[in-house]
Parts: structure tokens; sequence; C-alpha cells
């Protein structure tokens, strides 16, 4: 077995829906579309997107001397569904459980440490949705899945349902070819998102989309009347649930990522109204403390208006 064979393996066996490998290489293109996504003010407040861009430009300025890129994707697809009714409101599918940060990289940090005892001369950097890399095009180029058009990552074998991490090494390892864009002529996320914030295929408009309103947005909303949350408290999965590469869905392996209590069909009341102490309690360890609480109610509050109608 290649020392490339038994990383994948390992990362397999720590449970790892997919594993794929790429050369440290620059990617300019790639570069040039991030920079004319940020000069079209896409990143909306998202600030910490902009700051020393030039990062994201080489990972040889996130680990001088890398040689390989190691993707993992790891599944946290639930089949439980959204409730109808409208006093509850919606929670994004990737926060019904506990927070991929701390789970996902906590099982990349251990090949990690497996691939330094294989070879203890190596240098390794290890993220997940926290480093300054494009992991989007480094899943693509690693072939773990392609962009689709709402600019998520499919994978052909778990749809859209993952998180993904990666380490960068200084170990040149046997590459796997990019992946292929398999969306064709479909537009179903284009035409089913609620606000149109995917503006064209693979380009989503932060200042629109739900998901960003709801999670990274800070104060108050716009009152327009067209960008309704429709239930949404927290995300938005419009674009995913309607995406025909979700029919191979399959159940996460992992206990953490499954819906806690009431996570799944969240009482809208009970989140307006939610004290600090309450908060803490149910999201500790949770995606959905990135909103913290004033966030939270914020959108309850106003899917609570929408609701009854007394939106301004």
């Amino acid at each position: 077995m290649t020392l490339t064979e038994e990383i994948k393996r390992k990362a397999l066996d720590l449970g790892f829906a997919k594993v794929g490998i790429a050369p440290a290489a620059e990617h300019p293109d790639e570069y040039a579309r991030f920079q004319s996504w940020l000069a079209r003010g896409y990143h909306a407040s998202m600030q910490w997107m902009t700051k020393r861009p030039e990062r994201r430009a080489d990972i040889q300025n996130v680990l001088p001397g890398a040689r390989s890129v190691i993707c993992l994707a790891d599944n946290y697809y639930s089949s439980d569904r959204y409730s109808a009714e409208c006093e509850a409101g919606k929670i994004s599918r990737y926060a019904w459980g506990s927070d991929y940060h701390t789970h996902s990289l906590r099982r990349i940090e251990m090949l990690a440490d497996y691939i330094k005892a294989l070879e203890p001369a190596v240098e390794v950097r290890s993220y997940v949705d926290t480093g300054p890399i494009m992991e989007k095009m480094w899943a693509e180029m690693t072939g773990v899945g392609w962009r689709g058009k709402h600019s998520n990552v499919i994978t052909r074998e778990f749809g859209s349902w993952v998180f993904l991490g990666e380490i960068i090494t200084s170990l040149n390892l046997d590459s796997d070819s990019p992946a292929t864009d398999l969306c064709g002529t479909c537009t179903a996320c284009l035409d089913a998102c609620p606000t149109g914030a995917i503006v064209e295929a693979y380009i989503v408009d932060s200042r629109r989309c739900i998901a960003y309103l709801t999670i990274e947005h800070r104060g108050e909303f716009a009152s327009s009347i067209d960008m309704k949350l429709d239930r949404w408290i927290f995300g938005c999965d419009v674009c995913q649930e309607v995406c025909p590469w979700n029919r191979f869905e399959q159940e996460t392996p992992h206990p953490e990522f499954r819906p806690r209590e009431g996570n799944v069909t969240p009482r809208l009341e009970d989140i307006a109204g939610m004290s600090q102490e309450e908060f803490d309690r149910r999201f500790h360890d949770s995606p959905v403390e990135r909103t913290k609480l004033a966030g939270l109610m914020r959108n309850a509050q106003r899917v609570l208006a929408e609701e009854r109608g007394t939106m301004e």
C-alpha cells in the first residue's frame, strides 16, 4: 500500500465520506473570480473575506513548501423533514446537530496526527471552513465534488449535504483527477431561490441570501416585502432541497450531526422570547451559536411578523 493509499484508507476509517488529493498549485483564474465577486459587493458585510486576500491566491502563502492538498467531505444528512406548520420556524439542516467546526476538525486532526506518525518530518495545516483558502475550489481540484449553480459543492454519492475540510501538507502525494461539473442545463436552484440571491449560475449575492441574512447579517432587516424569510430563522436549504443530485442523499453515520430535540420544528414564539440561559442550554456547541441570541430572536420575530401580515 502506498503512502497515499494509507492516508485515504485512514480518512475513510475515521468516518469521512470522501477524500481526494490535488497538487498544491496556484489557481490564478479562481482567485480572479473571487476578486470579481468581492468587487461586486456580493460578500455584503463579511469584511473578513477581504482581509489579506493574497493568502487565498496561493496555498504557499498558507504553508510555505506545501506540495499537496487533501480535501475531506463529511456527510451530515438526516432524513427528518421541516414542519409545514406556520408556528414552526426552519433551521438549516447543517445546524440541526452539533457544530461541525468542532467535530469534523477533531477527526481531521486525528488524520493529520496519523500522517505525522507515518512521516515525522512532514508539515501540515488543517482547516474546516476557517482558513484563508478557497475550499470549494479545492474540493473540485481533488475530485471530491463540483460546484453546483447554487455555489455549494455537490458529490455524486451524497449530493451537497457535506461539510468540507482540508489538510495542506508538504508531502508529495498522488493526485486525483478534478471533478467534472454535472449540473448540465438544470436551473432548479436558480428558479427556486426565494429571494433571487443566485444572480447567475454559480454566483450568489449574499445581500439577498436568506442564509447570509439570518446568520451573518447584524442589525435590523430591510422591510422590503420581496425579502421575506419564508419561515427560515437560521440559514436556508431551498436551493439544496430542489437539487436533483440530492436524491442520492444518505443518512449521516455521525450521531453528533443528527437533530437535537426541537431543532427540526422550532416554535417561533419560543425562539422570539428566548432567554440567554435557554439559548446557551439549547444551542451550546451548535452552529446556531454563530448568530447569537439577539440575531436568532430577531429572525424569529421577523418571521412571526411575516406570518401575521404585520411586517412594515
